[in-house]
């Protein structure tokens, strides 16, 4: 049952990757990465073989230790990313238990993170390998340490699988996943600041976690190497412990999923007023403005972009306080402009089967692309001239104020203009309405890749004029070329985003029902 299990996994993998030449592309791009970042981890770690103890004690533990918190945090954040041994799909067979968890479990490593955690796990082999015993010990170590990180996301998973079937829970831990995300950097560099001030704080981390759950596992190798057998088997009994404990928990909680299955309850609603409808006109391009400014309130795909906005200032100000330099701050207009117009460039793969309305109600291209740019439009452009203003503030060269502004003006019409020409010629494979932002179907990297830098390729073409004002003030270091900047980015931009909208609504006009077809078969 466990090989029918496995050999289950491994057919719908392999039928998935029949689909599209893109999704096998994909999957070959995602697992080309993995082996990188897996190599690079690996050859450290067996760099470390000729390290001092101490250190490849602490790197090893601590690194295990992440990974531990890792398959227990990520999972529950993109629980729906791998549903190909679903649990619920096994109610109505009768599977023996124990012929079951290991079928999930093995299960488990089947994929691209599995694979690689397990790679990176081996390589600690190669740091310990100082003498028979300590091989032997990392060997054990390594095992535990993979299946514990394995059975713990299943616990995880499968504890929060009732959470998880609510559209509520998926929309706010998304969004509440991408803020330490794209604070990483900062983080890291505080963490490594704070270590760097005190020699043996990670060394007393590293041996205060060795006998705890999450490290102890990964720290048989280098107590077994230090001669210290003691200890290292008090911390074997732990892991053991752990991963028996943790098998149990799974066991009890997946008995109970199997006999009853979560599922996601809907309440009644109470009819109430019609929202943005009501406000904006009723016409084509105000209905279709109003949807779209619902879907970014409501819908975490398009939300999870506004989450990140509001961190670019952090971002930059890390930057400068890290250099001294707070010039680096006037960049954060332009990069807020090209962000938020470039949101749209997937605008009609994000609608799926909804676009139908679209098609089937008549409406014509140019108020299509209208509505859905003037939605963009209605936040974008008041964030863009309070990030394009608010750094002069704190950097006082206020001669740059025009020549950015019109930058950024630029960037942002001209960039929602090109946007609504790409969303109406291609579409690419996004997260379905309702599943999580970070979810994708597989085989869509590449093809995602030549549409997104292609079009941005062409948009930095577009603005090639407004930049070069920017350089030409650079240079001679007048602000004459400043102000024709705040003349010119605004109309130029508008300019372009009329022809943007125009041209796109007119291939909306000639290829709807073409559009409508691409998007089922990249349901």
């Amino acid at each position: 049952m466990v090989a029918h299990l496995l050999r289950l996994k491994l057919t719908l993998l392999r039928n998935s990757l029949r689909r599209s030449p893109w999704q096998l592309l994909g999957l070959i791009i995602g697992g080309l990465y993995a082996v990188g970042i897996a190599g690079f981890f690996g050859a450290a770690l067996v760099l470390l073989r000729t390290a001092n103890l101490e250190l490849a004690q602490t790197v090893v533990v601590l690194g295990g230790t992440a990974a531990f918190l890792g398959w227990a945090i990520v999972p529950v954040i993109a629980s729906s990313a791998d549903m190909t041994l679903d649990p619920a799909r096994f109610t109505t067979a009768a599977v023996p238990m124990p012929q079951l968890l290991t079928g999930l479990a093995l299960g488990g490593l089947i994929g691209i993170p599995g694979i690689a955690t397990t790679l990176v796990a081996l390589a600690t082999v190669g740091t310990w390998s100082r003498g028979w015993p300590p091989v032997v010990a990392a060997t054990a170590g390594a095992v535990l340490g993979v299946l514990t990180c394995i059975v713990l996301s299943k616990v995880v998973t499968t504890a929060t699988a009732g959470l998880a079937s609510s559209r509520r829970f998926k929309d706010v831990s998304a969004l509440a996943f991408m803020v330490p995300l794209m604070l990483m950097g900062p983080i890291v560099a505080f963490l490594a600041q704070g270590a760097a001030g005190s020699a043996g704080f990670l060394t007393g981390l590293a041996r205060t976690l060795a006998w705890t759950p999450a490290g102890a596992a990964w720290s048989l190798g280098g107590d077994t190497a230090a001669g210290q057998y003691g200890p290292a088997v008090l911390k074997l009994l732990i892991a053991l412990a752990t991963l028996a404990g943790l098998a149990w928990c799974w066991k009890m909680l997946l008995q109970r999923a199997l006999v009853t299955p979560p599922y996601a309850a809907s309440g009644r609603k109470r009819a109430g007023r019609m929202g943005l409808f009501g406000v904006l006109p009723a016409t084509p391009t105000g209905a279709i403005t109003a949807r779209a400014l619902t879907y970014w309130i409501r819908d975490p795909r398009y939300s999870g972009s506004l989450v990140v906005i509001p961190l670019l200032p952090v971002l930059m100000f890390f930057q400068a306080g890290q250099t001294g330099d707070y010039g680096v701050l006037a960049i954060i207009g332009p990069l807020a402009a090209f962000l938020l117009a470039w949101s749209i460039s997937a605008d009609v793969s994000y609608d799926n089967t909804a676009f139908a309305l679209h098609v089937s109600s008549g409406v014509r291209g140019v108020h299509d692309r209208l509505g859905r740019a003037l939605a963009c439009l209605a936040f974008a452009l008041p964030i863009v001239l309070v990030f394009s203003v608010g750094p002069f503030f704190f950097t006082g060269d206020w001669e740059w104020l025009p020549a950015l502004l019109g930058l950024s003006l630029g960037v942002l019409f001209t960039g929602l203009g090109l946007a609504s020409v790409i969303s109406a010629r291609y579409t690419v494979a996004v997260p379905l309405p309702g599943d999580s932002p970070f979810k994708k179907p597989p085989g869509n990297v590449a093809q995602t890749m030549a549409v997104q830098f292609g079009g941005m390729g062409v948009l930095l073409v577009l603005v090639l004029p407004e930049a070069a004002l920017v350089v030409a003030q650079s240079v001679t270091g007048s602000m004459v070329p400043g102000w024709i900047n705040l003349v010119l980015g605004p109309a130029l931009g508008l300019l372009l985003f009329a022809v943007g909208v125009r041209l796109g609504g007119k291939w909306v006009d000639a290829r709807g029902p073409e559009l409508l077809a691409q998007l089922s078969v990249n349901r």
